[in-house]
């Protein structure tokens, strides 16, 4: 298994693996024109430019009439699944939405003794349009993509949700998805996908009304979309390909972390698995079990390139220095698959998500614990945090100075203005600071 081997000593060491993962940065500069060109022409034509793209890429004989699937097929949908999954998509809900409840955050005002008056009001936005990847032509559903986008907007208290997904050939949209919508109270949604799906929901059409916040994964396309349109709408976040890292000790079972590695590069080819151990014989099983366990794979083919081109088997001298390297890393997964998680656990600074001992591989958060599984990628869990109820969130300042306030520090705040060379704000404080009384 053609897994790149460092070692990993020192910070020293550190550019051995960057260069490595280097090549997976910043893909959709190759895209950035074309993108560009489509959000201009969906500007100009709404619905026409949706109909024209989707016959083109999905749905050959596809109409601007079908762009919404009626409210009934929503419901319809929801009893044509089996119950017993339906039962499992609304226990996951469940999950989700109990995590997500313990990110509410309220508003709130402090009253100063001169009776100025200060806070803090936080409020939803009106409206989010959700991304939903049709999955290999509408066959794989990305069900928990939907999941974990729409129930922090719903906490949230987001009253307009409208979903965007790519039709099949025959113009339908997989019934999981829109068994999901239903079981998720949401009965706006558009058959359209990549590029010009987002389009639709930042600029609006005749039948697609603008949203506030966009978020949702989805090809380069769509990625290079909602970076295009940062600052016109709010998005999530810039995702890049998915990745994983794998802090093992020798209690560790090779083929178990053989099979966390291969769930993270069967997504893409541009997966990065990084496994970081102390022990070179489970570094050495757990490379055989990759051998073994690929051979396996429906999605063997995407795994094995990924492990070729960005799969990192790091050997350290001890787990202090392992996760140095996993914070350096600040990967979206981690697994601490080691004998004492929660003790290691402070020594880690920089991680999307962390997944602690050996009875909890990574999908167990991809689908149903709880946590959002919308991660930074690519080192971004340096400095930003999982999609949670704030995505769908804004904060405004409530400032309510008392006369007594302003008399107080009306002339301090007139001198910082005139420092700054703005007469006017100075005057518009002092015309209110109330006059002396002459004896």
């Amino acid at each position: 298994m053609p897994l790149k081997q460092i070692i990993y000593s020192s910070p020293d060491d550190w550019p051995a693996l960057s260069g490595r993962l280097a090549g997976r940065r910043n893909p959709e500069s190759k895209v950035r024109d074309v993108v560009r060109d489509i959000l201009a022409d969906v500007r100009e034509r709404g619905d026409v430019a949706l109909a024209d793209y989707t016959r083109r890429f999905d749905c050959p004989g596809f109409t601007a009439s079908r762009q919404r699937v009626p409210k009934t097929a929503i419901t319809k949908a929801l009893k044509a699944i089996p119950a017993e999954d339906a039962a499992i998509l609304a226990e996951a809900i469940a999950n989700v939405r109990a995590f997500h409840e313990r990110q509410r955050e309220n508003s709130w005002l402090t009253t100063a003794p001169d009776g100025t008056i200060l806070g803090q009001l936080v409020l939803p936005v009106d409206r989010v349009g959700l991304y939903v990847p049709g999955g290999q032509g509408g066959e794989t559903p990305l069900v928990s993509s939907l999941i974990m986008n729409a129930v922090p907007a719903r906490v949230a208290g987001v009253r307009e949700i409208a979903v965007v997904s790519p039709p099949r050939a025959d113009g339908t949209l997989n019934p999981y998805i829109l068994a999901t919508a239903a079981l998720l109270d949401i009965d706006e949604v558009h058959l359209s996908g990549s590029a010009w799906a987002v389009a639709a929901l930042a600029y609006g059409t005749k039948t697609i009304r603008p949203c506030d916040v966009i978020a949702g994964p989805g090809n380069i396309y769509v990625a290079t979309a909602k970076s295009l349109l940062v600052g016109e709408v709010g998005i999530d976040m810039v995702a890049g390909p998915s990745e994983i890292a794998v802090l093992a000790d020798a209690s560790a079972d090779p083929a178990w972390l053989a099979a966390d590695l291969l769930s993270q590069a069967e997504h893409d080819p541009l997966a990065a698995c990084v496994l970081a151990t102390p022990d070179t014989k489970l570094a050495k099983a757990v490379t055989a079990e990759l051998a073994a366990q690929l051979k396996l794979l429906p999605r063997g083919e995407i795994a094995a390139k990924s492990l070729a081109d960005w799969g990192v088997l790091a050997l350290t001298p001890d787990l202090a220095t392992a996760a140095d390297m996993v914070n350096r890393l600040a990967p979206e997964h981690l697994e601490l698959a080691v004998a004492e998680p929660w003790a290691l656990l402070p020594s880690i600074r920089h991680a999307g998500a962390i997944f602690m001992g050996h009875h909890c591989p990574e999908p167990v958060g991809d689908y149903f614990a709880g946590p959002n599984h919308v991660l930074p990628t690519l080192g971004t869990a340096r400095f930003s945090s999982a999609l949670s109820v704030q995505t769908f969130c804004k904060k405004s300042s409530i400032v309510a100075a008392s006369p007594a306030f302003v008399g107080a520090h009306g002339a301090k705040i007139a001198r910082l203005a005139r420092l700054e060379g703005l007469e006017a704000h100075a005057r518009s404080v002092e015309c209110r600071i109330p006059k002396k009384k002459k004896r």
